[in-house]
């Protein structure tokens, strides 16, 4: 005898890292970068209608491995992630990922994908976000300190929203600036190779801090931060890991995701419990000021929040339908008989090995 088909509901998407590079060349990584931060924008202006919490972190000597859930009220998703910056001396990624959308009617999964990629493109749209509400005015030279894998999303989501087209870069390791200029070569950039921290922030208008040491690091001096320019900083996203000396923080104006997670994580975990600090969504939504003038020093803390993978994962659910890029997962098990889970176990003896 065979099993019975199971139901439509039974088989859930599934986006492989294959699919996922299919998807990026089909419809373009700038495109994508572009289409979620749109979401991520519109999610930003309903705000008040998620769940919010900071990141659940299990931490150790060598990373991080983290949940990140959130919900809408009609769906919910959650994003597993990792941060072991050991893992290039082994070959393998500092950052991976995966992701999950659910009906929050029936609590069935909707959508399961990876993320080590969807996270890259979701990051660079976040921070091109903010930059574009908060860089100063025709803003087109910016400073990447750290080269590592999220650089070329970064630099090409700076170019699509905010018109960024001369990029300073500096890495203590020259590999890896020269695997950015070599991707990046032919993308409309004018690239240049820089000596130290200090030769990169020279002229540029947005200086992005892009880390990976689990340390409190000082990438950034306060003698290198001259008035007007923007900070995009989102290397530091857990305790203990920072990028910018503190003296920066007082002389900033500093916009954050979620200060909850942010005082944990991000830069200001240097600071008092009590240190002012502007949410984006406020922002965004024209609450709160962003820029007010062009000698204004901002800073984005960026530790990334779940909103911002739950509307990545909402722009990744409305490509499939069109693309057919993904796998259908038989994943829930689907009983004729809901209470009968051991009977549809038995009537599918004859069919497994």
């Amino acid at each position: 005898m065979s099993a019975p088909e199971p139901s439509r509901l039974a088989y859930v998407p599934f986006v492989s890292v294959a699919n996922m590079m299919r998807l990026m060349h089909r419809i373009g990584v700038t495109e994508m970068i572009c289409g979620i931060a749109t979401c991520i924008e519109e999610d930003f202006r309903r705000w008040e209608l998620f769940d919010k919490i900071p990141r659940v972190a299990s931490h150790s000597l060598e990373g991080v491995i983290e949940l990140m859930p959130t919900s809408d009220g009609e769906v919910y998703g959650f994003k597993y992630v990792n941060g072991h910056p050991k893992n290039t001396r082994d070959g393998l990624q500092t950052v991976t990922a995966f992701g999950l959308l659910a009906d929050v009617h029936t609590g069935y999964p909707v959508l399961l994908s990876e993320m080590t990629l969807l996270t890259a493109l979701r990051t660079a749209a976040t921070s091109a976000l903010v930059a574009k509400y908060l860089a100063p005015q025709g803003a087109d030279t910016m400073a990447l300190i750290g080269n590592g894998a999220q650089s070329e999303f970064q630099a090409l989501a700076m170019k699509a929203l905010c018109g960024v087209t001369r990029l300073r870069l500096y890495d203590i390791d020259r590999a890896a600036t020269a695997k950015v200029m070599r991707n990046l070569t032919d993308r409309g950039f004018d690239l240049i190779a820089c000596d130290t921290a200090e030769a990169a922030v020279e002229g540029a208008q947005i200086i992005t801090t892009c880390t990976a040491d689990k340390q409190n690091a000082t990438i950034l001096t306060d003698n290198l931060v001259g008035a007007g320019v923007h900070i995009n900083a989102i290397g530091g996203d857990c305790p203990g890991k920072t990028e910018l000396h503190r003296d920066i923080l007082s002389r900033a104006d500093v916009f954050v995701e979620y200060p909850p997670q942010t005082r944990i994580e991000g830069e200001i975990q240097q600071m008092p419990d009590d240190f002012p600090v502007t949410e984006m969504w406020q922002v965004i939504n024209g609450t709160a000021p962003g820029r007010r003038d062009a000698g204004q020093i901002t800073l984005f803390d960026g530790v990334g929040f779940a909103t911002e993978d739950f509307s990545a994962l909402r722009y990744l659910r409305g490509k499939l339908h069109d693309t057919g890029l993904y796998d259908a997962l038989d994943m829930i098990a689907d009983p004729d008989d809901p209470r009968d889970l051991f009977g549809m176990v038995q009537r599918a003896s004859g069919t497994t090995a």
